[in-house]
């Protein structure tokens, strides 16, 4: 979704070079919450593809659960517009891949899209504001005759009416014609192409804004970071700044370019293997998070008595910890978002584990998954563990949810590449 504020500033030069210093750097960033060297998950930039695709991976259940009609009929609705993608990209020098991936994850492929009633807000293909339209993007808008139609296009007597008003609307407001509105952000991303240079930047800035990444950036200090070193290499005790800017957005802007490439990866499938694509609409719609993504209940054993719990623990299989037991792939996330919390907070108060294996049959059963009560010991606590929970989800090592007492996490096996790293 577009945001005018942010970009006008740079027009008009208020966040021109001067403005804040950007430093650059030879080393490259290896920011590990735990402050350990051989910690496997400190962010490298010479890792920085592993990095993005395990952030889509990691985020892409909201673009599973929030495709209308499932994830399948969203791609092929995508693709269709694919000629006119291609345009915008070879108008802002940004992948198609990229722009498609934004299209799926801005309107789902649908050109009548809009984020509420008020069409002063986001609207059509790629959801752009009337105010970034008119005053940015040299659209025609006019908001008034175009909520008339809309609502006339409500009471549309048969097919042929409502394509007729349709028409009509899309004439007075352009951000309803699918060519005029992928042309107008094939512009937009041109301008943050000339501003960052960088096409992860360019996409992001789509939906945080020019003016509000330029600040994150300059509160980073280095021009040329990617949005992986920039996301990964923030933290409240590493570039404090930086990440309080970025966390304080509050609309996802943060994780914006994790969904823009999980849906990317999407339309790949859709492509390329429609067959795995839908295999996993089904974990994916069946749950809170990605959990059953992680740990395919036909293919992850479930401990179905107490007695067999018993066992797994005397054999190795299960860890003891808090009065239960997990995994000892998840039982070395756990010492590692423990420690994560405490080195990032200063804080020493305990977390409390609620809930780890038990034989009901659900993901607990799986011994991946435990519960933390959410009571913490002061802000910087919360805060940190926060952080940890977002890192650890943007690396595909958990998925989470959260309830009215507790955060429900469900631990990758990958965690065992944790092993004897983060305990203690």
């Amino acid at each position: 979704m577009l945001r005018l504020t942010a970009l006008v500033l740079v027009l008009l030069g208020v966040a021109a070079a001067g403005s804040f210093l950007l430093l650059r750097s030879d080393d490259p960033p290896s920011y590990s919450p735990l402050n350990l060297d051989n910690d496997p998950w400190a962010y490298d930039a010479g890792r920085q593809g592993e990095f993005e695709a395990r952030a889509a991976a990691g985020h892409s259940h909201v673009v599973y659960v929030k495709s209308p009609g499932g994830i399948v009929a969203t791609a092929r609705r995508v693709a269709h517009w694919r000629p006119q993608i291609e345009a915008a990209a070879h108008e802002s020098g940004v992948d198609p891949d990229l722009i498609e991936g934004m299209v799926l994850l801005e309107s789902a492929g649908r050109p009548e899209a809009r984020a509420g009633d008020d069409l002063e807000g986001a609207a059509g293909l790629t959801q752009i504001l009337a105010e970034t339209a008119t005053g940015l993007l040299g659209m025609r808008v006019d908001v008034a005759r175009s909520e008339r139609l809309t609502r006339k296009l409500a009471r549309a007597r048969g097919p042929r009416e409502a394509a007729r008003i349709r028409a009509q609307r899309a004439r007075v407001d352009e951000r309803f014609d699918p060519d005029k509105a992928l042309a107008a952000t094939g512009r937009y991303l041109k301008t943050a192409m000339d501003e960052f240079g960088r096409e992860d930047l360019a996409v992001v800035s789509y939906h945080m804004g020019i003016g509000n990444l330029q600040r994150v950036l300059g509160a980073y200090g280095q021009a040329d970071a990617s949005y992986a070193q920039l996301y990964f290499d923030a933290s409240p005790d590493s570039h404090p700044r930086a990440y309080h800017l970025l966390a304080g957005l509050g609309d996802d802007s943060k994780t914006y370019f994790w969904r823009v490439l999980a849906s990317r990866e999407a339309m790949r499938l859709y492509r390329g293997d429609r067959g795995k694509l839908e295999r996993l609409a089904g974990p994916q719609s069946s749950a809170g998070s990605g959990e059953l993504v992680l740990h395919p209940p036909d293919r992850t054993r479930a401990y179905e008595t107490q007695d067999d719990i018993d066992a797994a623990v005397d054999d190795g299989e299960l860890r003891p910890v808090a009065g239960g037991a997990l995994r000892p792939e998840a039982f070395a996330l756990l010492a590692y978002i423990r420690k994560g919390v405490r080195t990032i907070s200063g804080t020493n108060a305990p977390l409390t584990v609620t809930r780890t294996v038990r034989p009901d049959g659900g993901i607990h059963a799986t011994g991946f998954a435990f519960d933390i009560r959410r009571k913490y010991a002061n802000g910087a606590q919360a805060e940190a563990f926060q952080y940890m929970l977002d890192r650890l989800q943007a690396l595909n090592l958990i998925a989470w949810t959260r309830d009215a007492d507790t955060i429900h996490i469900t631990a990758s096996s990958d965690g065992k590449r944790l092993l004897g790293v983060a305990s203690g």
